[in-house]
């Protein structure tokens, strides 16, 4: 009786997993479904050549291959037996989109590799200006002027007014007049949120905007002259360690062409500041003229009196001039306005090549993204003036006027006038 009860029980057992194997094997074939399957969406072949093109290469060529013609099959379920053909019409646009894609990658590629070989040379040229100066300062080369082994600490505060110094983005920019000085000021101006625009009541945000005339007004400037004032016997401890963490530039110019712009700017046309203070001493100490001088520019031009770039030069040339007070801004020398062998300047730029040392200079800053340096009209006063502007000027006058500027042409690459002095 025992043995008949397990065969029962071993059929009964048996015919169950029948059973169940039978419903699996119908399962896997399509003969009814139990978890019903959704048609996927065929992908057209630009989408995967655009997905390899992406992601790139990582599997074979014949998976890569396979997986191609993959795209194309839809598995096949008991109520669809018809492959998906891809759309013609959205291919092509596709794939124009996609070429359109790939050429501008490939702009942006050529555009990047441009950059990046412009860099290397504006490097290259940056690291030549400033290895001059230092092989100068230093004595290397047989060039001597005032000041050349002084310690910075021993500058009098009062020639340290031309160093500009924004704490916010930790720059210190020396201005040079008649070199973009007016247009990099209105850039630091910008930078130091000091002028508020009276149309929005806000600090300017666009160099352009900002008058050039109020750019030169020294209140809206912090410079080292002013630290002494601020921060009293600190002064001197803030400007050597701003000189060691901050950003340092200056932007200079061939001396000679920089001498003419002045004259041309200042005595070229009535201005009665620069007339009253040095216009009139100049054409009454080496102009021969009798009798008084007219009282304004205005009146002296209208009479014909008015100093000539010779009697410039004279005045310049006169121990005399030293010995009543430091050259004006508008003609003194670089070396004596930026102090090159005390501070180590990161940006040596020049006007010859504006344009692109200032576009370097805001990459190095990091305030591209917040400004451009303006693009209006700048001093044209070129290089190939000299000889007609020096034509009048005896040669011994000449060769001592490049003698008085040679630290400049020396200390920032400028080539001897061999033109002008023989």
């Amino acid at each position: 009786m025992g043995i008949w009860r397990g065969l029962r029980v071993a059929f009964i057992l048996g015919s169950l997993f029948m059973i169940l194997l039978i419903i699996v094997y119908w399962d896997d074939v399509g003969g009814f479904n139990l978890y019903p399957l959704r048609e996927p969406k065929p992908q057209s072949f630009v989408t995967v050549c655009r997905s390899q093109a992406t992601t790139g290469p990582s599997h074979s060529t014949s998976t890569s291959r396979a997986h191609i013609r993959s795209s194309f099959i839809v598995p096949t379920t008991a109520s669809s037996t018809t492959p998906a053909v891809p759309e013609e019409t959205g291919g092509v646009a596709e794939e124009e989109e996609m070429d359109k894609q790939d050429k501008r990658k490939e702009e942006i590629k050529q555009d990047a590799e441009n950059d990046k070989g412009h860099t290397a040379v504006d490097n290259r040229e940056q690291e030549a200006r400033k290895n001059r100066i230092t092989d100068i300062c230093s004595g290397k080369e047989a060039v001597e002027f005032p000041g050349r082994t002084r310690a910075f600490e021993q500058i009098p505060n009062r020639e340290l007014d031309h160093l500009i110094v924004d704490d916010t983005h930790q720059i210190i920019y020396c201005y040079v007049p008649k070199v973009a000085c007016t247009n990099w000021k209105r850039v630091m101006v910008v930078l130091s949120q000091s002028l508020i625009s009276p149309s929005s009541g806000k600090p300017y945000t666009d160099p352009e905007a900002v008058p050039p005339d109020l750019v030169h007004n020294s209140s809206l400037h912090l410079t080292f002259a002013k630290f002494w004032r601020h921060y009293g016997s600190l002064s001197r401890h803030l400007m050597a360690l701003k000189l060691q963490h901050y950003t340092k530039f200056l932007f200079v110019r061939d001396p000679f062409v920089r001498l003419i712009s002045a004259f041309r700017n200042k005595f070229g046309r009535p201005n009665e500041d620069f007339y009253r203070q040095f216009g009139s001493v100049m054409v009454r100490r080496y102009g021969n003229v009798s009798g008084s001088l007219p009282e304004t520019a205005a009146e002296a031009f209208a009479a014909g009196v008015k100093p000539t770039f010779q009697q410039f030069i004279t005045y310049l040339l006169d121990p005399e001039t030293e010995k009543e007070s430091i050259f004006n801004e508008h003609w003194r020398q670089v070396y004596r306005l930026c102090h090159p062998c005390q501070v180590k300047y990161d940006f040596i730029g020049q006007l010859e090549t504006l344009e692109t040392d200032a576009e370097h200079l805001l990459k190095l800053l990091q305030v591209d993204h917040l400004l451009r340096f303006p693009s209006g009209a700048r001093n044209r006063t070129a290089t190939s003036w000299e000889r007609d502007w020096f034509t009048q000027i005896p040669i011994t006058m000449r060769r001592e006027l490049y003698k008085l500027y040679e630290p400049d042409f020396e200390l920032f690459g400028y080539p001897k006038p061999d033109s002008v002095l023989h």
